[in-house]
């Protein structure tokens, strides 16, 4: 068939449309296994941004699941984590400084011990699987540390009634990585500190 070419000079053009670019995957290297999560950079760019230079810099690699719940959530991020039994672990929060806003080009901030603004944009739901930012239940208190839900705790929305505030910013992209953050949330622990050192031996983001 075919097609004339003052017909062919009619056909629509897609250039002036905006690309959707697709979101950044994390890839978690555990020594309980592998997870890959979408990082919401469209939907959460503040927190995503956050996340990922942090990530690239290497702030997370060699850093310890430092409290792990079964049937809730696996907490990482503390840099005092890098010894598993620090009872400072779950306390500290990356240096001060900036980071780029990956979306708007923007410089965020990181101040008052590493925090960021709160991020109170997409009302995605702490479902399984999700990634979550940790905090002190104070605005503007989270950092470096999030969560690994493993059950859906819509008590921990940050649009849910409660007093809990946790911005989601990623989720698991297969099965298999659900299945190891259900397995680090089920180790032994004492104090929900893991017995056996569940190390990050890297977070790579691409």
């Amino acid at each position: 068939f075919f097609l004339p070419a003052a017909f062919a000079l009619h056909r629509p053009t897609r250039r002036s449309e905006p690309v959707d670019m697709p979101n950044p995957v994390a890839t978690f290297d555990t020594t309980m296994g592998e997870i890959k999560c979408e990082i919401y950079l469209d939907k959460m760019p503040i927190t995503a941004s956050n996340f990922i230079d942090l990530a690239k810099t290497g702030f997370y690699n060699g850093l310890h699941f430092h409290r792990v719940i079964p049937d809730f959530m696996d907490q990482f991020g503390c840099p005092h984590s890098k010894d598993p039994k620090s009872s400072r672990a779950g306390t500290g929060g990356p240096p001060d400084g900036t980071y780029k806003n990956l979306v708007t080009g923007a410089t965020e901030k990181r101040s008052g011990g590493g925090n960021i603004k709160d991020e109170f944009a997409a009302k995605i739901s702490n479902e399984p699987g999700t990634l979550s930012m940790a905090n002190t239940g104070s605005p503007n208190s989270g950092g470096s540390q999030f969560f690994m839900n493993t059950v859906h705790n819509d008590f921990l929305d940050w649009f849910s009634p409660g007093e809990s505030k946790h911005p989601v910013f990623g989720k698991v992209v297969d099965q298999a990585s659900f299945d190891v953050m259900v397995a680090i949330s089920k180790t032994p622990t004492r104090d929900d500190c893991p017995v056996t050192p569940v190390t990050m031996k890297s977070v790579t983001v691409a």
